[in-house]
């Protein structure tokens, strides 16, 4: 076994080396979750008569026939009601030059969350980032209680993308882009 690895519960292997903790560190669950690098959305939804927004990195496609996708959201976030309740959200997938956008979405008020960022309105009400990689305009399909999340399921009713723009990505806690490796 690779001495490098850590914290793998002793359930998962019966060969896992002594010393290893079946309750790790959150701290060391989140390095080691760090590890996989993410894309980052926004997440918008209007609800009502507000628009609400958040940084998310826990975007994935789910179906392809019908079109689904998924995210998450934190049982306690303040904006969990406008996201579970308003029939549905839009994602927005930022691109390698919107990491300022990434941050400005990930706190503050919704007001300041918007301020400055150019925005259209789907005809579902929500915001669509204008400069994002690629947008999915979603209804609510189902939501899944998940530990201390939902996984918010949406069924897609409009979609689009841009060419020959990198997106923006997530590992390790830092901000970068893919580079492709060469064959």
């Amino acid at each position: 076994m690779n001495e490098t690895m850590r914290h793998m519960p002793q359930a998962l292997s019966a060969h896992a080396p002594q010393g290893i903790s079946a309750t790790p560190d959150p701290a060391d669950y989140r390095k080691a979750l760090s590890c996989f690098a993410t894309g980052v959305t926004v997440v918008t939804a209007h609800w009502q008569g507000s628009d609400w927004g958040m940084t998310c990195n826990s975007f994935a496609s789910v179906s392809l026939e019908p079109k689904l996708v998924l995210w998450s959201i934190r049982k306690v976030a303040s904006s969990l009601a406008a996201f579970t309740q308003s029939g549905g959200f839009t994602v927005s997938v930022l691109s390698h030059q919107q990491t300022e956008v990434a941050k400005q979405f990930a706190s503050g008020d919704m007001a300041a969350r918007f301020a400055g960022v150019p925005v259209q309105r789907q005809a579902s009400q929500r915001q669509r980032l204008t400069e994002a990689v690629a947008w999915f305009d979603c209804q609510l399909h189902q939501m899944v209680d998940a530990g201390d999340h939902h996984i918010v399921i949406g069924q897609v009713i409009d979609f689009g993308w841009q060419d020959h723009t990198p997106g923006l990505n997530f590992w390790r806690s830092q901000f970068g882009q893919f580079a492709p490796v060469a064959a």
